[in-house]
C-alpha cells in the first residue's frame, strides 16, 4: 500500500524544488523531511529526484509520479468538496503535452477553443520534450500532444499526426542590433548573431540549409530548447532569432523588437498528435477544428 504521507511530501518538494522551501511549508525540520523523502525511494526502489548544484531535479520517473501525485491530490480535494456538501462542479479534464520547441502564442491560439465549449474542461498543461511527452501519451496519461513535427518514424507509440497548420517564418532583432546591421534581408544575417532552435526543433535543419543556400554565414550566439527564452535574449539584443510569421504581430508586441524580413521557404507547421485516427475527445475536436480556421487561415501559402 502506497504510503500517501510520504507521498505528500514527495508532492511538496516536487512544487517547491528545494527540501528546505518544502519543510518550511509542512512546518517539519529539512533533515525529517531529506529523511522521509529517502524511505519512501528506498522503498518504491527507484530515485524520485537527482541533484543539480543546490537544486533538486527530477528523474523521469519522478516525473511520473508528480504526475499521477497531481490528479490523486485533486481528485482528495474535490471529494472532501463534496463530503462538505460543497456543489460538484462537473468539468471534462483534458491533459495536454506542449513539446519545448512550440511557441507559448501558437499553443495558447490552438488550446483556446477547447476552453470555449460548452461543457467545462479543465485544462492540464504539461511542457516537455516530444520523446518524453510521447511516452506519456502511450499510457494514456495525455489526451493529446502538441508538437512542431508529427509522430517521429520508429518510435514505439501507437499514434495519429493531425496537421493544425503551417506558415514561414520571419526573423527579429532588437532595434540597436537591427541599427548595426549591413544590407538587406537576408544578406543583413551574414556575420550577424544569431539564435536557432536547438537540434529537438524540427525547424533547426532546414533553418540551416536555406542559411547555405542563401550564402549567408551568421554567427551562432546560442542554441535554445524553449523558444520563449530565446525570444528573451532576442530581446535583450544577443542576437537574430526566427518565429513563426502567424506570431510576427504578437512577438514584436511582446518583445519590442524589429522584423528584419521573412520567407516562406522555411515553413514551421504545428500537429495535435492523438492515439485516436478519428478524434472523439470533444476538446482535442475543437483544437483541431479550431486551427483550420484560426490563426494559420492567411498564412497557408
Amino acid at each position: 500500500m502506497l504510503n500517501f504521507k510520504h507521498l505528500h511530501y514527495f508532492f511538496t518538494v516536487a512544487k517547491t524544488g528545494a527540501v528546505n522551501r518544502a519543510a518550511e511549508k509542512l512546518h517539519l525540520a529539512p533533515q525529517t523531511l531529506s529523511g522521509q523523502l529517502t524511505q519512501f525511494e528506498q522503498r518504491l526502489g527507484v530515485a524520485l529526484f537527482r541533484r543539480v548544484g543546490r537544486r533538486l531535479e527530477l528523474t523521469d520517473t519522478g516525473r511520473r509520479a508528480l504526475s499521477y501525485a497531481e490528479e490523486l491530490f485533486q481528485v482528495s480535494a474535490e471529494l472532501e468538496e463534496v463530503l462538505r456538501g460543497g456543489q460538484e462542479q462537473k468539468s471534462v479534464p483534458f491533459r495536454v503535452g506542449i513539446a519545448e520547441a512550440v511557441p507559448k502564442f501558437i499553443a495558447h491560439q490552438l488550446l483556446e477553443p477547447a476552453l470555449a465549449l460548452p461543457e467545462p474542461v479543465q485544462l492540464i498543461c504539461r511542457e516537455d520534450r516530444l520523446d518524453r511527452l510521447l511516452a506519456e501519451l502511450a499510457i494514456h496519461r495525455l489526451d493529446m500532444v502538441l508538437a512542431d513535427r508529427p509522430l517521429p518514424p520508429g518510435m514505439d507509440v501507437k499514434g495519429y499526426s493531425h496537421p493544425l497548420g503551417e506558415c514561414g517564418v520571419a526573423f527579429f532583432a532588437a532595434p540597436a542590433l537591427a541599427a548595426r546591421l549591413v544590407g538587406d534581408f537576408p544578406e543583413c544575417l551574414d556575420g550577424a548573431p544569431l539564435l536557432i532552435p536547438s537540434e529537438d526543433s524540427a525547424l533547426r535543419g532546414p533553418l540551416m540549409r536555406w542559411l547555405e543556400r542563401k550564402g549567408t554565414r551568421p554567427r551562432i550566439a546560442g542554441e535554445f530548447d524553449d523558444s520563449a527564452l530565446m525570444k528573451a535574449f532576442g530581446k535583450a539584443g544577443a542576437g537574430i532569432f526566427p518565429a513563426p510569421i502567424a506570431t510576427g504581430r504578437e512577438v514584436e508586441k511582446q518583445y519590442g523588437v524589429i522584423r528584419l524580413g521573412e520567407t516562406r521557404e522555411l515553413r514551421e507547421r504545428f500537429f495535435a498528435i492523438s492515439v485516436e485516427r478519428r478524434l472523439s475527445h470533444p476538446a482535442v475536436r475543437a483544437v483541431s477544428e479550431g486551427a483550420r480556421g484560426g490563426m494559420f487561415a492567411d498564412n497557408a501559402t
